[in-house]
């Protein structure tokens, strides 16, 4: 087990290493974030599931959110710093050399062809991510297809929340309250 300033490192290392290899921004870096917060123990896949819904409670970008709840889990408020840092520090650097670099070239046909290509991967991420949230949250181990009835309060929300999104301008920051308010009334009475 790593501990004090290797740690500290290992945090900053692995958070870069998320930022620098997501595309598309902070919610298509989760997919990444999770399995590599999993591989390093530092959380299971209903922690991180935790760690989104704390995030997304919150107002700004949920990359750096995530991180300094996974880095403070691991090793508080010194962890939590190393891991924003790791998620923020290096690609801010580098989005700062590359919007040079981008104003330069970005009416080029072979840029437009590459981001044509990167856009839908970024939808898959974030598809992908959707599922293996859902996975954690809906089903549990040893659960037949036909058990997922049982999770049909958690459907209903999170349909709702869809719909909400979908058809409404509502701030998804209300949603969220709200539904920390019903999870309060309800669920502290099972």
């Amino acid at each position: 087990m790593l501990a004090g300033f290797d740690l500290l490192w290992r945090l900053f290392a692995v958070f870069t290493k998320v930022a620098l290899l997501s595309w598309g921004g902070g919610p298509a870096s989760m997919a990444l974030m999770q399995r590599m917060s999993v591989a390093e123990g530092w959380s299971t896949p209903p922690e991180f599931a935790d760690a989104l819904a704390v995030g997304n409670a919150l107002p700004g970008p949920i990359a750096p959110q995530v991180a300094a709840y996974i880095g403070y889990k691991v090793a508080g408020l010194s962890g939590a710093f190393a891991a924003v840092l790791g998620t923020v520090g290096p690609t801010t650097i580098l989005m700062l050399v590359m919007i040079v670099a981008f104003f330069q070239i970005k009416d080029s046909p072979v840029v437009a062809a590459m981001l044509k290509a990167v856009r839908p991967v970024v939808v898959g991420l974030l598809l992908w991510t959707t599922y293996d949230i859902a996975r954690s949250v809906f089903w549990k181990q040893g659960m037949a297809l036909g058990d997922l009835w049982m999770r049909w309060d958690g459907l209903i929300i999170a349909l709702l929340t869809f719909a909400i999104l979908t058809f409404t301008k509502v701030n998804p920051a209300y949603i969220v309250l709200g539904s920390a308010v019903l999870g309060w009334l309800v669920y502290t009475r099972r």
